[in-house]
């Protein structure tokens, strides 16, 4: 049973340790994240989460490390989680673990899911997540497109702006209807590797009814789509 659901981006720039010095945008949206999540926190300390990258499952004894980002700051998915970290963790899964810490949750399984996966099998991914008897909290990471203007880190596409646009309104309305269209194809073309998981919480959503509130940043030519959801009694 999904108590609370959470979005957030995961841009390596949400960890201090990998920022060289302070920057007024990356303090707002690493501010806006802890948020979220602390809010995620006090609604399930158990929580299931969502993101782009190698199929696979993360569970609760996963340890990683962001050397690859060249600093070796270790993360773990639980406070039980003992070993070796592995340098192999995509970033979903590090950032993940980062803000499971940060907000004191107890533990976090991850369910990574192929960035091409198609919407309708994203759909049954959230709708099978949502038959868990058990509260949890469900965090979905993803970002939307690298394409905003000059600043873009991939090439500037006037697309861009409409589909974070239409992103951020099914946030911010709870309307999982509006996430499962949107167009995989467009997202790939415009970078938006969180289209799949935000097609699971479209599932996870389903037919309830929900409220919501959802912010979009923009900075350095990236999408960073937060929200929180809550289903309506």
């Amino acid at each position: 049973m999904i108590v609370r659901a959470a979005v957030v981006p995961h841009p390596p720039l949400l960890v201090p340790a990998l920022v060289a010095g302070p920057d007024d945008d990356v303090t707002a949206v690493r501010a806006a994240c802890l948020a979220v999540v602390t809010r995620l926190t006090s609604a399930a300390s158990r929580w299931v989460a969502v993101g782009a990258g190698p199929p696979g499952v993360l569970g609760p004894t996963a340890v990683g490390t962001f050397a690859g980002f060249g600093v070796d700051v270790t993360v773990r998915m639980s406070d039980a989680s003992t070993g070796p970290p592995d340098r192999a963790m995509p970033l979903p899964g590090l950032i993940t673990a980062w803000l499971r810490e940060q907000a004191g949750a107890r533990e976090v399984t991850m369910h990574l899911v192929p960035p091409d996966l198609s919407p309708d099998d994203c759909f049954a991914l959230g709708e099978r997540l949502a038959e868990d008897p058990a509260p949890v909290g469900l965090l979905i990471a993803g970002d939307g497109s690298h394409r905003h203007g000059d600043q873009a880190p991939g090439r500037p596409d006037d697309r861009a702006g409409p589909f974070d646009d239409a992103v951020h309104t099914a946030l911010a309305t709870a309307d999982a209807k509006a996430l499962q269209a949107l167009d995989p194809h467009l997202a790939d073309e415009l970078g938006a590797v969180g289209r799949a998981p935000w097609q699971v919480l479209a599932g996870a959503l389903g037919q309830g009814r929900w409220t919501a509130d959802a912010q979009l940043f923009v900075p350095f030519g990236v999408a960073y789509h937060l929200a929180v959801l809550d289903p309506m009694s």
